[in-house]
């Protein structure tokens, strides 16, 4: 236990290196680089060749839909299994583990919603070289060549895929050590002791202790390795640094099982564009990290991230998606442990484009799922059926969330929310942060700040709003502390190395950290959320979970040892799936608080594959500059293509103070992006939407209401992304994928297939170059109505007031332009459809409404879906979903026609009877306006233009 000189010297530190990091750039010396990481160093260090791994074929097993072979590495004689399966939905798994390690190898659970139903396989050819399967009818045929050990899928003459294609399998099996291994013993108990060293002849001679059977298991292998032939082998394979134990800065990481890393390439035949790989602040198609460090993907908190950069940010998604003309296809890597990955652009063996792809883990196994497209929605399917779907979130957390570090008090929280209601800013959420709980201590609230909360909270939901608290996975260690108690008496904690409870310093100085992996205790985590557990809370209460990576400050690169220990497994194995965790028990206790009737609004810094099932995440504690602004569109298109549509970043950046004209740029470019929150650090000036001069009010202003009058169209996009796995904010690519015009584009982007948006993210601009897709297509400036063609560069001159979207031709988009001061305040108000007419006069969309909040959607079938269609000068709707039904007073008051022809007449047909309906034509912008049709939006209707 640190001394109180000790302790309080450190908090010194902490609080210093934070309020530095607000006005300095992130101190790198802080992460590693490859380099630095002995198992990335060690892996980047084989360059590519023969590989040294063969398939051994008379090994070959071959059940319905399951084929098993063992490698041999011809280095070492070293056996693997490799496991191929052919998945439902024209995909491929792959598997290689040790085929009998010393103990048994991490493979990453909960990530998957269901073992991946299978598809059988045969065999069309086998010789002494290599074995041909089928994956579906002639022309999808897997190769798997014996010496060396590699693996293609072709489809027709054409290769898709090449697996070990440049010999970089490689796969470090555990082990024992066997040669002399040398300790290093410091105490620093009373004076400085001398550095003294034990050497010991054999591994009988350990004072570590191993655990009982290791030895014995470790002498069967062996003899399994003799009887293949082998000699009694140079285990001593030379030792490397970093193998056995590994120091960086202070910090130090015992291997008791030594080198665990993996690595394999992947290429990818006539690509030249890949994605994914989130999270990082760079652009959307990934870079060539030849001569530079490789992607890194290891949950961390980095204070003020840098851009065009491949280090490591809060979150982790092993998921890359490549893209051309011809197809689209994915490969996700399902491994937890710290992971880096290369990809090189070049020529392939016939000299035509080639993308290479290498990833290396620090341990586990190799899992990786092949998802063979071929278009980019089969991709989102394929990976969907793997992972789960983006959660439905309640309407309200579409709209817009205000928060700052930290509201000081319930009368600063009663304050703010009376000024948007002075200025006529609509909200639906205020959020308070760390500052608001006792002392850190989460699940609590501050007595003298807070000492009503449900006074506070009945005040919010009397005008229909709510708010969100934040409840941090690090626990002040404090013996009067309900949520501390109750942890370490259930021995919930993450343990260290020797089997106490790992401590850690954070916001509430020293602190536990809850084994989030353990399923009992997040069974507890989610009873906390009960309204008689966590004091204050009310319905209307939400959650954010900060500093899930687990944030440690005085940890090795901020973040936990990978030595601390979950259960049998070590932190090295489940560091990227632990922010999940979190996420997924709070997820949990605000369902079970209401009985499992109300859908929760959880938001996480750190995330996972998977992570999409249980709320939205952000992109963390950017700054106050216009190339975060920038950034934050890439980023958040990334986490799209990879099953995360709820992202956003924080408007205005949190570090920093934005000048008046970067707020309003953001706050016009944040409206346009799925989660909407405006956020700033607590050493900032305050920046509420009305402190800026009236002109800036304004703007800022009428930013957040088109953000409310397109709630039902968002709405509309997350119950797709829901129900299919598309992407709700998307490159132009995924929509356009044959035109190269659109591949490398990351400024702008689609909301849905109808709505395209370029926000202004340079100082000082006065006009902009977008890119309309489409040849043939026509889109409409949704401000001015102005008609433009496809498949072109428009300049756009823009003021201060402009945010250039375009509407499809061929779509029709729902609104509600009555904006009240929440969007509960307009659940019976009614819609305004803009009908946006193809080159030949047709237009195509969708309305969706249920109740906005609960699971009834699902479990009783409330709900409303309609297809809305023009065509031959008739605009009808009708039921996409005759067995539901949901009791809504909505209804239609006004349809807006863009690119129309002036009509004679106008007549509506509902319920059997026919009115005329009034109607105007501007001939200058071809806009056709029918006001008052009155008609019920959720029955069958037509209106005809004569």
């Amino acid at each position: 236990m640190a001394s109180f000189i000790e302790r309080v010297c450190l908090h010194l530190l902490l609080v210093l290196s934070v309020s530095q990091s607000i006005t300095q750039a992130v101190d790198r010396s802080n992460f590693k680089t490859c380099e630095q990481s002995a198992f990335c160093s060690r892996q980047r260090s084989l360059k590519p060749g023969q590989s040294s791994y063969r398939a051994l074929l008379d090994t070959l097993e071959l059940s319905n839909s399951r084929l098993t072979l063992q490698l041999l590495n011809n280095n070492n004689k070293v056996r693997l299994l490799l496991e191929l399966y052919r998945l439902q939905g024209n995909m491929t798994r792959v598997k290689i583990n040790e085929l009998k390690p010393i103990k048994p190898r991490y493979e990453v659970p909960d990530v998957l919603i269901t073992d991946p139903p299978t598809e059988p396989m045969s065999v069309m050819a086998q010789d002494e070289h290599g074995v041909v399967l089928s994956l579906g009818g002639e022309n999808r045929r897997l190769f798997v060549n014996a010496q060396p050990f590699r693996l293609d899928i072709m489809e027709g003459p054409k290769v898709l895929l090449t697996m070990n294609s440049r010999g970089l399998l490689a796969f470090e099996h555990l082990r024992i050590r066997k040669d002399t291994i040398s300790h290093k013993i410091t105490s620093t108990v009373g004076s400085m002791w001398d550095k003294i060293k034990n050497v010991f002849s054999s591994s009988k001679d350990q004072t570590d202790t191993e655990e009982d059977g290791k030895t014995e298991d470790m002498e069967k292998n062996n003899e399994d390795e003799a009887s293949d032939g082998a000699e009694e082998k140079k285990e001593k394979e030379a030792d490397q640094p970093g193998m056995w134990e590994e120091t960086f800065k202070s910090h130090s990481d015992s291997k008791p099982n030594g080198p665990s890393s993996i690595s394999l390439d992947f290429s990818l035949p006539g690509v030249e564009h890949v994605y994914g790989l989130p999270e990082h602040a760079d652009s959307l198609r990934l870079r060539n990290t030849d001569g530079g460090d490789p992607y890194r993907l290891y949950n961390l908190d980095v204070f003020q991230y840098e851009l065009s950069n491949p280090m490591a940010l809060y979150g982790a998604v092993p998921v890359l998606i490549s893209h051309n003309t011809r197809r689209t296809m994915g490969l996700f890597w399902l491994n937890a442990a710290e992971t880096w990955v290369d990809v090189s652009y070049g020529q392939g063996s016939d000299e035509a484009s080639q993308t290479n792809v290498r990833w290396m883990s620090e341990s586990g196994i190799i899992d990786v799922f092949i998802m063979m497209g071929p278009q980019p929605a089969d991709v989102f399917t394929q990976y969907a059926s793997l992972t789960g779907t983006q959660s439905f979130p309640p309407l309200s957390t579409l709209a817009y969330h205000q928060s700052r570090w930290n509201y000081n008090d319930q009368e600063d929280v009663s304050t703010v929310d009376q000024g948007f209601d002075e200025h006529d800013i609509p909200y639906d959420f205020i959020w308070l942060d760390i500052e608001h709980t006792d002392g850190k201590r989460y699940f609590t609230w501050d007595k003298n700040n807070f000492p009503q909360p449900k006074e506070m909270l009945q005040n919010l939901m009397n005008k229909r709003r709510k708010m969100v608290t934040i409840v941090d996975p690090h626990i002040k260690v404090d013996s009067s502390y309900k949520i501390h108690n109750e942890i370490r008496s259930r021995g919930y904690y993450v343990k260290n190395k020797d089997g106490g409870d790992y401590e850690g310093w954070c916001w509430p100085g020293n602190a536990g950290y809850p084994d989030f992996t353990n399923p009992e205790m997040r069974s507890w985590w989610a009873s906390m959320f009960a309204y008689d557990q966590y004091e204050g809370s009310m319905k209307n209460l939400y959650t954010w979970n900060d500093m899930n990576e687990p944030s440690v400050f005085n940890g090795p690169e901020v973040t936990m040892h990978k030595d601390a220990l979950h259960g049998q497994w070590e932190h090295r194995d489940v560091h990227n799936i632990y922010g999940l965790y979190v996420q997924m028990a709070t997820a949990e206790g605000l369902m079970q608080r209401s009985g499992g009737m109300e859908r929760p609004f959880v938001l996480a810094r750190a995330f996972f594959a998977g992570s999409q099932r249980y709320g939205a995440v952000w992109t963390g504690d950017n700054a106050a500059e216009w190339g975060h602004l920038k950034a934050s569109i890439p980023m958040c298109l990334s986490l799209g293509l990879v099953g995360i549509s709820f992202c956003g970043a924080d408007v205005g950046g949190f570090f920093k103070t934005p000048s008046a004209e970067l707020l309003v740029r953001w706050y016009q470019a944040g409206a346009y992006q799925p989660f909407f929150r405006a956020h700033a650090h607590m050493d900032t000036p305050r920046r509420e939407p009305w402190l800026f001069g009236p002109d800036n009010t304004a703007l800022i202003r009428e930013a957040i209401r088109q953000r409310y009058t397109l709630l039902p169209y968002w709405y509309q996009q997350f119950y797709h992304a829901h129900r299919t796995g598309q992407p709700v904010m998307r490159p132009l690519w995924v929509e356009y994928p044959e035109e190269i015009a659109t591949f490398s584009i990351d400024d702008e982007y689609l909301i849905g297939r109808d709505l395209l948006v370029h926000p202004v993210t340079d100082e000082g601009s006065t006009g902009l170059m977008a890119y309309l897709p489409g040849n043939g297509e026509v889109w409409y400036d949704v401000h001015t109505f102005q008609r433009h063609d496809g498949a072109q560069n428009l300049h756009i001159g823009v003021t201060m007031s402009t945010i250039p979207v375009f509407q499809r031709g061929g779509s029709i988009i729902c609104r509600k332009n009555r904006v009240r001061r929440s969007s509960s305040c307009m659940e019976n108000d009614p819609y305004t459809l803009y009908v946006a007419l193809d080159p030949l006069g047709n237009a195509e969309g969708e309305l969706y409404i249920d109740d906005g909040h609960t699971f009834k959607y699902e479990t009783d079938k409330q709900f409303i879906h309609r297809r809305l269609s023009f065509t031959s000068n008739t605009l009808s709707s009708s039921d996409l979903s005759p067995d539901t039904s949901f009791p809504t007073v909505s209804w239609v008051e006004k349809v807006v026609i863009l690119g129309a022809q002036k009509p004679s007449a106008v007549t509506l047909t509902s319920d059997g009877r026919e009115t005329s309906v009034e109607f105007e034509f501007d001939p200058d912008t071809a806009v056709l306006t029918l006001r008052k049709p009155d008609v019920k939006a959720a029955v069958n209707w037509t209106l005809q233009l004569h």
